[in-house]
């Protein structure tokens, strides 16, 4: 009995402290929560106000509705229209101060005078934020000067095929002629001189040594716009006959090692038939595209002999694949947004060369255009160890000749010389100021 009570009164002396515990623990949350500051809704989930001003300002400026009223003058009706779309534009309990200054250009001369001042309360209070927005005026204009390729080195000659006795495949919805102009007219501007080759007649001669229109020949880039077709000269069709057109690949492959050329093919796979519409007039490639004369697999490989000072040979097989979807690299990609060139950044690819022919002949890849996918390259710039390149878009027809330029451009990477405008009142500076009242 002893023991149960003496159990009993240490249970009952635990039990009063636990209370007296809870009880020293409420008093001490609600005296504290008495006393303390708790910070404002406000100051808890502030307003970005710069963020704010920055997006009301390019708002207003959406249609360079904003663009036109700051060039105008204090006494025009459309600073009232501002004054009325500014607030609208606020949450309510945002007061503002829009500041339009003058940019001035020169030596000795005020960089920024203000003209135009709208604000809807004397003071912003303590807390505020601003955000600028730089305007010009509608007769500005902005010119980009490219550089050329050679100007400040070798070559700069551009070769582009519009063999009007040829037709081409894998081109489909388009002309070898059609995409010829498109090419000048995208690329033209970056080479020192673009020569357009309006027949077979006029390659051969190229081929032979002998320009044009007193053109640098050596260095040149030569851009095939046949597709998986490629333009035969009489001369040269007279030689090899219809069971060896290969070999003509193969002197192709040599000539384009001997000047240094840039080959250029833009579509499908290259060197697959020859073309002469006079020579060739009633053959055609069995799908009715007539002037052509088929060399098959045994071209491409002839070609990069050449390119590699190999013996002749037309033997291999059908040495591309297809990977499928393939991307744009990321050099690509930066170069797309340079020089303002816009394809879809991915592609379809049943055409791409193996990454094994770089070893094979002496190749480097120099710029990618597309990430390899497996071991296939669906295009890219393969330059020899001593002289030559080749260019080759492996893609599904039909072609974008954005590609074909990206692909140039991303490899010889001329400048571009932004021209800078100093005639005064040709731009003005903005400056939103913002502050919050009210509320909590």
């Amino acid at each position: 009995m002893e023991l149960r009570r003496i159990l009993g009164d240490w249970i009952m002396m635990r039990t009063i402290e636990i209370f007296l515990v809870i009880t020293i623990i409420t008093g001490a949350f609600i005296i504290s929560s008495f006393f303390a500051v708790l910070p404002s809704p406000r100051q808890v989930s502030p307003l970005n106000l710069r963020r704010l001003a920055i997006t009301t300002l390019q708002t207003l400026d959406i249609d360079h509705d904003l663009s036109e009223i700051v060039f105008k003058g204090e006494d025009d009706p459309a600073w009232n229209e501002l004054r009325v779309a500014l607030p609208a534009c606020l949450p309510p309990n945002i007061v503002f101060n829009l500041t339009v200054y003058e940019v001035g250009s020169g030596m000795g001369t005020k960089l920024y005078t203000p003209v135009m001042s709208i604000s809807n309360a004397e003071s912003l209070g303590v807390g505020s934020d601003a955000a600028s927005y730089l305007t010009a005026s509608s007769n500005v204009t902005f010119n980009v000067i490219p550089e050329r390729v050679g100007e400040h080195g070798v070559g700069g000659t551009l070769y582009i095929l519009n063999c009007s006795d040829t037709n081409g495949w894998w081109i489909t919805g388009y002309t070898s002629q059609g995409l010829a102009m498109d090419l000048y007219n995208l690329l033209s501007p970056y080479f020192k001189i673009t020569v357009l080759v309006q027949n077979t007649t006029q390659l051969g001669q190229i081929l032979d040594g002998n320009p044009l229109q007193d053109e640098t020949l050596q260095h040149a880039v030569v851009i095939n716009t046949l597709g998986e077709a490629v333009p035969i000269p009489e001369t040269y069709a007279d030689v090899y006959d219809q069971d060896s057109y290969a070999e003509y690949c193969y002197e192709l492959g040599k000539r384009v090692r001997q000047f240094n050329w840039t080959w250029v093919s833009i579509v499908g796979y290259p060197l697959y038939y020859v073309c002469n519409t006079d020579y060739f007039p009633d053959s055609h490639n069995t799908w009715g595209i007539y002037g052509m004369r088929h060399v098959g697999t045994g071209g491409l490989n002839a070609f990069l002999r050449g390119l590699d000072d190999q013996p002749y040979s037309s033997s291999g097989g059908w040495i591309t694949g297809s990977p499928g979807v393939v991307y744009l690299s990321s050099d690509a990609v930066y170069y797309c947004n340079y020089y303002g060139v816009y394809p879809a950044s991915y592609q379809t690819a049943t055409r791409a060369l193996p990454s094994w022919i770089t070893d094979a002949y002496h190749l480097t890849v120099t710029t990618y255009i597309f990430d390899p996918v497996d071991g296939w390259i669906a295009g890219a710039v393969y330059r020899h160890a001593t002289s030559g390149a080749l260019i080759a878009l492996g893609l599904t027809r039909s072609p974008d000749i954005r590609l074909t330029a990206l692909g140039l451009l991303s490899d010889y990477k001329p400048r571009l010389y932004r021209s800078e405008y100093t005639a005064s009142g040709t731009s003005r500076l903005l400056i939103l100021q913002l502050g919050q009242t009210g509320g909590l």
